[in-house]
């Protein structure tokens, strides 16, 4: 077995596993210290131990890269596939086997841990026919928003990752913050030019519910926007604690989000969560579509899906009314992109 593609793998499975991020790194860091040496290099030094020596290279993942040279799957990924073959969320089968894609995801250009092609790599894996690249916007600067420049230079790397084939098609996207005022923070000929643009709010969480209620109107009437991004904000477990939703009238965003051809997001993160279950109700009697995303942040986080379509399936979304159970062309036909 390739050594790179054991460690890389061994990190998938324990991002999808929420494993700690240090514990996930040191795989994704010994695959990158390897990558620039050829098979046998690899091979003579994990048989001498020289490899060792590397940085990056500790105890566990040397025994990773020995056990694959020698043509073994490694112990410790045999160990991981075989507690991979439970599913993550009980629940949710049919929609889960329906979902073709996933419209919110990050890269290393934003606060992502792995590179592009890494994201892309799972997805194709996982069977996804697309995945949205949906890097955050330059206001929230504490993730390493994309100016305008950077998210240019990103549809240049996004196109010519398309050109190479594949199994699964990488959608031009962006996580873009709705700013106090209302308004997108992204030029407006950029976001034109994206496949989907998933507008969210990072700030002021705890503004009183008419300003929280203008501020979610002026972004989901924005004609670029195509999804509302985890509409609340909460947190309800995980390692950076618990938030409480914000407020705003839940009846009057959704009923802009149904008029202007907004889908609301069922975040599949376990520490979202979101929206609650009433107010998915609440969607879903305004009429409103809805797309079932990861908001991955490593590749493993991918399959978090899974927890999205338990959701849906529990308060009676039908597959029809989401948005990432639709073929590539029918959603971007949708979105005004073709």
């Amino acid at each position: 077995m390739d050594a790179v593609d054991a460690l890389n793998e061994i990190a998938f499975w324990l991002e999808r596993g929420r494993a700690a991020t240090f514990k996930v790194q040191a795989f994704r860091k010994a695959a990158a210290a390897i990558t620039a040496l050829d098979a046998g290099e690899v091979a003579a030094r994990a048989r001498t131990g020289r490899l060792k020596s590397m940085k990056g290279i500790g105890d566990r993942t040397f025994e990773v890269i020995r056990q694959a040279v020698d043509g073994q799957v490694p112990d410790y990924l045999a160990d991981l596939r075989g507690k991979g073959a439970e599913p993550l969320a009980s629940g949710g089968e049919e929609i889960r086997a329906a979902l073709r894609g996933d419209l919110h995801s990050h890269s290393e250009w934003s606060d992502g841990g792995s590179p592009i092609e890494l994201m892309v790599a799972a997805a194709e894996v996982l069977g996804r026919e697309y995945l949205a690249l949906t890097d955050h916007s330059p206001n929230l600067t504490i993730a390493n928003g994309l100016s305008a420049e950077r998210l240019r230079e990103q549809l240049d790397v996004v196109a010519g990752i398309n050109s190479n084939g594949g199994g699964t098609r990488l959608l031009t996207g962006i996580e873009v913050d709705i700013l106090e005022s209302g308004v997108l923070d992204q030029e407006p000929e950029l976001l034109d030019r994206l496949d989907i643009v998933v507008a969210s709010v990072h700030s002021k969480l705890r503004a009183d519910r008419k300003t929280m209620t203008a501020r979610m109107l002026g972004g989901i009437r924005d004609p670029q926007t195509n999804v509302l991004g985890h509409c609340t904000g909460r947190l309800v477990e995980g390692s950076r604690g618990t938030r409480p939703p914000s407020e705003f009238d839940a009846r009057e965003v959704f009923a802009a989000c149904a008029e202007h051809n907004v889908a609301v997001e069922i975040n599949s993160r376990p520490e979202r969560q979101d929206p609650p279950d009433a107010l998915i109700q609440l969607a879903l009697e305004a009429g409103c579509l809805f797309s079932i995303d990861s908001d991955a942040h490593a590749p493993g986080q991918l399959d978090f899906l899974q927890y999205g379509a338990e959701r849906a399936a529990r308060n009676h979304v039908p597959a029809d009314r989401i948005i990432t159970t639709w073929p590539v062309d029918k959603l971007l036909a949708w979105a005004g992109k073709e």
